[in-house]
């Protein structure tokens, strides 16, 4: 067994051991058709790997063969983030994967980061148990939440002040439950800290009510798996319990005026806040739980 740096010619070996990836569901894995590009962008900020294998043929030839890959990315000065952890089903159980990962934490050591993550969806509990084998442990659970754009008059006042939205943030219950973490900038289903920079540098909305009483920030990425339309990305919300309702009608609203056709939104995924988004009327998408490790 060997690790290396993925190369394009490595597509179609990749393509075959992630086209099967979730048998029991009807979607489709990612990975083939983001090789390519995952390979041509690779830089100082971002790593694809492969494990390379001697595989014996029928006649007793041996010749070497990709069983695994990852990418590695450098989201922020110290936070690495890891995706994409694939390994061929019939090499599942060999330490493919382990030897992997160690090897992309070992690129994102060298490069300053103190400590990566991943994200594995609900619906996948063989991702939940790969990311604990290889040494990550949850840190999050989050949902993704969608409302349809519409310009409307929203009842509470809503301010664009950074300070406001960042003071919501860091006394919010949201803040403790995702950890302090929200979607990076440019990465839709990465996840980085939610520092009072990134919240200066978005475009922030707090809803004053007496106070302020919730807060969204949104990002200028654009969902890449969405093809009807234009997304803007909200890289985390908090609200009180009673300002949901005004705090989404503000993100259909911010939405529109910023050219989408939809919001999606990232909050915690806990009871409170899961029960508020359905009486606020938002479409539940995909939930997840967010994984680190220190390195």
């Amino acid at each position: 067994m060997s690790v290396r740096q993925a190369r394009a010619d490595d597509h179609d070996e990749v393509a075959a051991f992630t086209e099967g990836t979730w048998p029991d569901r009807e979607a489709e894995d990612y990975i083939p058709d983001v090789f390519p590009e995952w390979v041509e962008t690779d830089g100082p900020d971002q790593h694809t790997a492969v494990v390379e294998v001697e595989a014996e043929d029928e006649n007793g030839s041996g010749d070497r063969r990709v069983v695994a890959v990852c990418q590695a990315k450098l989201l922020a000065e110290d936070e690495g983030w890891l995706q994409g952890i694939r390994v061929a089903p019939d090499h599942r159980g060999a330490g493919h994967g382990a030897a992997l990962v160690e090897y992309l934490f070992e690129w994102l050591r060298e490069r300053g980061a103190r400590v990566a993550r991943n994200l594995v969806f609900d619906w996948n509990p063989a991702g939940m148990g790969q990311s604990r084998t290889v040494g990550f442990e949850v840190r999050a659970g989050c949902r993704f939440l969608r409302v349809d754009a519409a310009e409307r008059a929203v009842d509470s006042e809503v301010n664009r002040d950074p300070g406001r939205a960042w003071h919501c943030w860091s006394h919010s219950d949201a803040r403790t439950a995702l950890s302090g973490l929200a979607l990076a900038d440019g990465e839709p289903w990465a996840f980085t800290e939610l520092t009072r920079e990134r919240v200066e540098a978005a475009s922030p909305l707090a809803i004053l009510d007496g106070g302020t009483r919730a807060m969204a920030v949104r990002l200028e990425t654009r969902d890449p798996d969405h093809r009807d339309g234009a997304v803007a990305d909200y890289a985390a919300a908090a609200w009180e319990p009673g300002a949901g309702e005004g705090l989404f009608d503000a993100v259909r609203a911010d939405a529109a005026r910023a050219g989408a056709d939809e919001a999606r939104v990232c909050a915690p995924a806990t009871p409170r806040h899961t029960a508020d988004a359905g009486a606020a009327r938002a479409t539940f998408d995909q939930g997840g739980l967010v994984f680190a490790t220190e390195l």
